[in-house]
């Protein structure tokens, strides 16, 4: 798989008509588009399906996390759009990330693949401290990996810091789709767990979510072309 078909490009806006500008600059450069909470707030369902019309895979980022019969339903809510990829938190547990496993598995076309949110990448060993984890960032995403692969998730969101160590621990069916990405001397942001694309690739990442970087830039298609340049020649992206 090319570098350019494992970027999805998180755009976050909840302005239709950018969402719709983004999404056709980019409809030959990257491998899909996320959408997330902001967009699926201000513009619902309809407006996820007028972006998944551009007919790149689409990942929407609901995070999901509630009851098993509730996380279920709105599994099986979002099966006529036909996401690519559905976010749920891992944190909800064995029997609700098997509901939602279940549910998926009812769609009559294309079957979303459900991905379990691990830790987010804004939090730190001390943010994780402070709400009663005490155990660092990647044995937290270690084990709720492991319990995401056991309850039938199809793989996780994690930081590129524990990219290597999921890949090792799940195998190399289990997807790992790593936010946090940015290309050298691009800022931060409220990303805490942070590296290059070149870097997480290596580590096993089987896709890579890069927002701002492409999403904020004066031409969005030339800046993602710039960053898979970059992974292609080895210059970090």
């Amino acid at each position: 798989m090319s570098a350019g078909a494992r970027i999805f490009c998180a755009i976050d806006t909840a302005d239709a008509v950018r969402a719709v500008e983004l999404a056709d600059a980019l409809s030959d450069v990257v491998g899909g588009l996320k959408l997330g909470l902001e967009f699926f707030a201000a513009r619902g369902p309809a407006g996820v399906a007028a972006i998944a019309e551009r007919r790149l895979p689409l990942f929407l980022d609901l995070k999901l996390h509630d009851i098993p019969h509730t996380v279920a339903a709105a599994v099986r809510a979002c099966l006529p759009i036909e996401p690519f990829l559905l976010t749920i938190h891992a944190g909800g547990g064995p029997a609700m990330i098997a509901a939602a496993a279940e549910a998926a598995r009812e769609a009559a076309g294309t079957r979303p693949r459900i991905i379990a949110v691990t830790v987010l990448t804004s939090l730190s060993d001390d943010d994780l401290d402070r709400v009663g984890q005490s155990r660092p960032a990647l044995d937290q995403v270690r084990r709720l990996a492991a319990l995401a692969q056991e309850s039938g998730a199809d793989g996780v969101v994690c930081s590129p810091r524990e990219t290597a160590a999921l890949r090792q621990d799940c195998g190399e069916d289990f997807v790992l789709v790593v936010p946090g990405i940015r290309p050298p001397g691009a800022a931060a942001g409220d990303q805490k767990r942070v590296t290059t694309p070149a870097e997480a690739l290596g580590a096993g990442a089987s896709y890579l979510v890069i927002g701002r970087p492409i999403t904020a830039a004066p031409d969005p298609a030339a800046a993602a072309r710039a960053i898979i340049a970059g992974i292609d020649s080895g210059s970090g992206g």
